[in-house]
């Protein structure tokens, strides 16, 4: 199956008829979860309001550490069946997950200034999170600095291996 969809034109001739309605209820589904979680949640009884922001901190989190685990599988699958498809997945969920580790860093600053005191403490978690940004900064910046495409995308893939002992650590 994941041969057959390989292919650009099957996948979207597979993709096409569902895509709509996909993103319909995609969009239902997050404006009813923000709506619920941000003006219907109560207050915390320590944090107060401020506990509202861990309902989008926490999401964005995970979101960036499984993107960054779906670049480590689509390596996997580059380094050993060296198939063109699993480069484009790591390519275009990069940007991606480097968006998703901002904004865990800045939600998490924004609590963690009433919370702690502080905008950001040295903790391990945190650091590690910021150590997820800057593998997702130096994946972006490998795919984009050099012009051979085949050797880059193996370097590429040797180093999100690497930076997947990271992926624990967060956790």
């Amino acid at each position: 199956m994941i041969n057959y969809l390989a292919n650009p034109n099957r996948f979207l001739n597979f993709i096409k008829p569902i895509e709509f309605s996909i993103g319909v209820f995609s969009f239902l589904f997050i404006f009813i979860g923000l709506y619920l979680s941000l003006f219907n949640s109560p207050e915390d009884y320590q944090q107060g309001d401020t506990v509202r922001i861990m309902y989008i901190h926490v999401p964005f989190a995970w979101f960036a550490s499984f993107l960054y685990f779906s670049i480590s599988i689509a390596s996997i699958f580059f380094l050993i069946w060296k198939h063109p498809f699993a480069d484009i997945i790591a390519r275009s969920i990069a940007p991606l997950g480097l968006i998703f580790s901002i904004l865990t860093i800045l939600t998490g600053s924004l609590w963690g200034k009433p919370m702690w005191g502080t905008w950001w403490v040295w903790d391990a978690r945190l650091t590690s999170t910021l150590i997820l940004l800057i593998l997702y900064l130096a994946i972006i910046s490998l795919f984009s600095s050099f012009d051979r495409r085949a050797s880059i995308d193996q370097a590429v893939s040797i180093v999100v291996l690497n930076g997947g002992i990271n992926l624990p650590i967060i956790k």
